[in-house]
């Protein structure tokens, strides 16, 4: 089951609560780019694919607004390698 996940744009933040723990995928904006700087995930709800559903809805969004990616967090970088479909947001 896919999280409900929320865009919170004033903090730069793409956020889901499962079981009581906060998800959460930080990025920077700047110039029409969008820098990934943070995902998290408690362990206590990890395995899961929160990130990925974290990763994809912010690499979605980034899409829709036209603007480009920077991977700066490991595993948006590793994501990203993962999901070529992708390849085109790329800075």
């Amino acid at each position: 089951m896919t999280p409900a996940i929320q865009h919170d744009r004033a903090a730069h933040r793409f956020e889901t609560i499962v079981e009581g723990s906060h998800c959460e995928l930080d990025y920077m904006l700047a110039a029409g780019v969008m820098t990934i700087t943070h995902t998290g995930v408690p362990d206590a709800v990890g395995g899961r694919g929160i990130a990925s559903a974290l990763v994809e809805a912010a690499l979605t969004t980034a899409r829709q607004e036209g603007w480009k990616v920077v991977p700066a967090c490991s595993y948006a970088v590793a994501w990203m390698r993962r999901h070529p479909g992708f390849d085109d947001l790329r800075s």
